[in-house]
């Protein structure tokens, strides 16, 4: 019998994050959108916990998994320093959504990738859980404005995140290449 989310992962630790993470992202929307942004955090958050569930984390990386997904885009999307995250949340949350965000002084997206994935390989593996649920949740119809060549790129990022990360969730890694796999629709002419 499987154990219960509430002993995998903290909901006051939840609700703490949550809180943290809609604060700071209040007023944002998807691109495209009026939807929240929120949303996108909830959804990366609700990947996260099903492989938390699924896989039965132990509550310590749980937690970290799930604020690091609440919080992912914090640091790249808002005002929200590294330091604010270390005093709100602890050093390994915050280097956990430090080594998630894009290091933009670095010349192209490919570089922004590369290094952002090395980073995250020297992460705890909850970490990297949220890099797969994060692409899984973007995996959907490319915005109207993409052409064929970006989206074609998106695809082969999404097959990179995989191969450097697909140890750190089985669950997951099966779920982003599914979304992989079904991308390629949006491919053909």
């Amino acid at each position: 019998m499987s154990q219960p989310l509430s002993s995998m992962w903290d909901p006051d630790v939840y609700q703490l994050t949550w809180q943290f993470a809609s604060q700071a992202h209040l007023g944002q929307t998807l691109p495209s959108s009026d939807i929240p942004y929120i949303n996108h955090l909830g959804n990366v958050a609700m990947e996260v916990l099903s492989a938390i569930s699924i896989e039965k984390i132990a509550p310590e990386p749980a937690n970290l998994a799930m604020q690091c997904a609440l919080l992912h885009d914090t640091i790249e999307d808002t005002p929200t320093s590294y330091q604010t995250l270390v005093e709100y949340f602890g050093e390994s949350v915050a280097d956990g959504v430090l080594a998630l965000t894009k290091n933009t002084k670095l010349e192209s997206k490919q570089a922004q990738m590369r290094d952002s994935l090395q980073r995250l390989q020297r992460q705890p593996k909850a970490v990297g859980l949220v890099k797969l649920a994060d692409r899984i949740t973007n995996l959907q119809q490319p915005p109207a404005h993409w052409d064929k060549d970006k989206a074609m790129c998106y695809r082969e990022e999404a097959q990179l995140i995989h191969q450097c990360l697909h140890h750190t969730s089985p669950y997951l890694a099966l779920r982003l290449q599914t979304k992989i796999d079904a991308y390629a629709q949006f491919l053909s002419p």
